[in-house]
Order: structure tokens, then C-alpha cells, then sequence
């Protein structure tokens, strides 16, 4: 149970450590905006869009002036787009996925996520057409988010959606070359991906999710770094291990709290909690402090591996506790482009590579925000991709490639 002391320190977290509602994301399911002409099924997806989530962005802007809590993004995720895309005649990817565009630029959203295929059994009509026209589709918009899911535990690997990825990541980065490679920066090649994901870039709202719904995802690894930091060096992992749980559980309590709230004031379905440790450049909001932390010298160290396993499994029990629906990746995630501690132990040259495999291997997701050399060949990012899809194929676990060919760097 949670007392005055509790509600206190969340305020606390709030105010100093960075404790934040990453994101608000509102799943909308096309199905039904389907049609045989182009342009009708454009107009039909961008009337829907622009209908269900018309206040969702001001909702959250209320809610958090009322709550005092921070809610840093408000995005939208749809049904995979080549879904919708099949019904069409004259199939137009990059026409759709400016229409998205459209729709989330009017309603105000950050990112819409779900420009997205599931191949990971073969392809269906529209999958083909849409994973083409992604470098294209990304170059051209700036807020649309793109995945693919080439592998399950269930059905093995698509190795030849694998290959295709390969070639597509690295034309989205040569289309976007003058803006720093952006284009695959949106872009997320899973296996096992969820299907309530709210988190950018791999947001989609799966084929079996409801109509509309609300799902929140919560971070904050600078709340957990502090706790740990407070309770000094005497710990032994047991008790680490408690301490991470007990964060975890305020940090999910206040996730609930407001995916309840703009659940009832938006009259849509409240869906998951996805608590996730997604950190910033900020200073303290580093997954790899924490590791460090727990008593790593640096990241990427000897012992990287197991503490992260630690943390990863903490994280998901104190969340478990703490929310009625729990889902989306809810663990730690570990971009190392977006984390200021893996940027500094990866140019100290501690953090490699290949010690980043090991460590998807009990992490949330996978190789996520990582540059590579720009003369990288597109085969070599497809071995990446395979190796990374059968860590999560064999392991029954989410993992996903998000790289960013630096063209021009070495």
C-alpha cells in the first residue's frame, strides 16, 4: 500500500529525476476504412484519424496541468498499413503514408506509428508494395513511423523480407543523408513484435486490438538510478533487486493513474501500461548509470549482461503489481544514441557491438539507435538484422533492429 512518504517521493521523482508519461499513444484501427480506390481509402483513413484522436493531444495537455505530471508525447499508432493497402487497385504506399502524415499533423500528435507490414510467415498482398516504398515514405514525411515484423517464434524467420530490410534501411539513409540519416531512424525490423506497442518507432496497433484504445507508456530510469544511488553501496542484490521493484511499482502506479483518466475523458478503451526504462540524453536519465549504479565500472563491462537481467526482471515484476493491464516491451531499453552513459562508454570503446548482442539477449528490445559506419553494405545489415530476429526467435523474447547507416562516416 502506498502512504503519505510514498506519494511524496513520487513528487520528488517527479520534480528531480526526471519521472515522466513518455507517451500517451491513441491506437486506431483501419480495418474498416478499407476500399478498392486510392484515393477513397485515403480520404477514409485520414476522416477516421482526424475523428478519434481530434482531443487527444489537448486531453493530455490538460490532464497534465491538473495532475502536475508530465506527458511528453501524444501519438497516434494504426492497424498495419499493408493491410489497408491490399484492398486498393492501384496500390500508392508513399500517397498513404502522406496521408497519415496529414492526419496526425492536424491532430496535433507528435509521431504516428504504423506504417507497418507482418511478414513474418510470407508476404500478403500490400507487403511487397509498402516495405519498397518505405526509404521513399520516410524521406518525404517527418512524423510517420515505419516497422516491420520479419520473424515469430511461432513461424522461424522471413529470410527474404530479412534481405529486403537490409537494402531498405540503407536507402532510407542515403534519401536522407542532408538530415543526418533520419529516414531509418523511424524505422524498426522486429521479431515477436507486440501488438500494443506504444512506444515509437515500432508503435502498430495490431489486428487484435480493439477499435480505438489507450495505451501509456511510463519511463524512468532516473528515478531508479536515484533510489539506488540513496541507498548506497551496502546493498547486496537482493536487496538492489527490491529497491528497483518498488521504483518500478510507483513509477507503473502513476502510468495507471492517467491511462485511466484519458481512458474515461477520451470515452475510449483504457488498453496497457507499457513501463519502460527508455532513456534521454538527459543527464541522470540513463539506463547505463543505473547499471553502473548496481556496481558496474563501466557499461559494457564484464558483468553488463547479468545486471541488466537484474534490472530487466525487477522492472517487469514491480510493474506487474502495479497495473491492471500490463504490456507493450515493459523492461529496459538500451539505444545507445539516446543514453548518455552508453554514449560515453561506447566512445571510451568499453561498449562494442557485439557486447550490445549479448545484451538484447535479456533486454526489452535489441539493437535500437545505433550508428554504423555509412559504407556499410546492405548484406552485412541484413546478417545483422538475421542474427538479432534469431536471439528473439529462439529466446521466445521481443527483439528489434533500429541502425542508422551515418553516410559519409566512417
Amino acid at each position: 500500500m502506498l502512504n503519505a512518504k510514498d506519494i511524496l517521493e513520487t513528487i520528488t521523482m517527479i520534480h528531480e529525476d526526471n519521472l515522466d508519461i513518455r507517451t500517451i499513444t491513441m491506437g486506431i484501427s483501419l480495418l474498416d476504412c478499407a476500399d478498392g480506390d486510392m484515393d477513397t481509402l485515403c480520404r477514409k483513413v485520414y476522416e477516421k484519424i482526424v475523428r478519434r484522436a481530434e482531443k487527444l493531444v489537448e486531453t493530455g495537455e490538460t490532464m497534465e496541468k491538473e495532475l502536475g505530471i508530465p506527458i511528453i508525447n501524444k501519438r497516434i499508432s494504426v492497424t498495419p498499413a499493408a493491410m489497408i493497402l491490399a484492398s486498393a487497385e492501384k496500390r500508392d504506399a508513399v500517397k498513404l503514408a502522406k496521408t497519415l502524415e496529414k492526419a496526425a499533423t492536424t491532430c496535433g500528435a507528435n509521431f504516428i506509428g504504423g506504417f507497418s507490414a507482418l511478414v513474418q510467415k510470407g508476404f500478403a498482398a500490400g507487403d511487397r508494395e509498402l516495405i519498397e516504398a518505405i526509404p521513399e515514405a520516410l524521406s518525404e514525411t517527418s512524423n510517420v513511423c515505419s516497422s516491420v515484423n520479419i520473424g515469430s517464434t511461432k513461424a522461424g524467420i522471413n529470410m527474404d523480407a530479412v534481405g529486403m530490410m537490409g537494402r531498405v534501411i540503407r536507402e532510407a539513409a542515403e534519401l536522407t543523408a542532408d538530415r543526418n540519416c533520419i529516414g531509418p531512424a523511424k524505422l524498426v525490423v522486429f521479431c515477436n513484435a507486440p501488438e500494443d506497442n506504444p512506444f515509437m518507432a515500432g508503435a502498430f496497433h495490431g489486428p487484435g486490438e480493439p477499435d480505438t484504445v489507450i495505451n501509456v507508456g511510463v519511463s524512468g530510469p532516473g528515478v531508479v538510478r536515484a533510489a539506488l544511488a540513496k541507498a548506497g553501496d551496502d546493498c547486496d542484490l537482493t536487496q538492489v533487486a527490491y529497491i528497483i521493484k518498488r521504483t518500478a511499482f510507483k513509477i507503473t502506479r502513476m502510468g495507471q493513474l492517467v491511462a485511466q483518466e484519458a481512458s474515461r475523458r477520451l470515452n475510449v478503451p483504457f488498453g496497457i501500461v507499457d513501463l519502460s526504462l527508455a532513456p534521454t540524453p538527459a543527464v541522470g536519465d540513463s539506463v547505463a548509470h543505473i547499471l553502473e549504479e548496481m556496481g558496474l565500472e563501466t557499461c559494457g563491462c564484464c558483468g553488463t549482461t547479468a545486471a541488466l537481467a537484474l534490472l530487466n526482471d525487477a522492472v517487469k515484476k514491480g510493474g506487474v503489481m502495479a497495473s491492471s493491464h500490463v504490456g507493450g516491451l515493459s523492461g529496459a531499453f538500451i539505444p545507445v544514441t539516446e543514453d548518455a552513459g552508453m554514449i560515453a562508454a561506447a566512445q571510451n570503446g568499453c561498449l562494442k557491438l557485439e557486447k550490445l548482442e549479448a545484451m538484447t539477449a535479456v533486454c526489452s528490445v535489441g539493437l535500437d539507435m545505433i550508428n554504423i559506419p555509412g559504407d556499410t553494405p546492405a548484406e552485412v545489415i541484413s546478417a545483422l538484422i538475421a542474427d538479432e530476429a534469431a536471439i528473439g526467435m529462439v529466446n521466445h523474447k521481443t527483439t528489434a533492429v533500429r541502425i542508422i547507416p551515418a553516410i559519409g562516416k566512417r
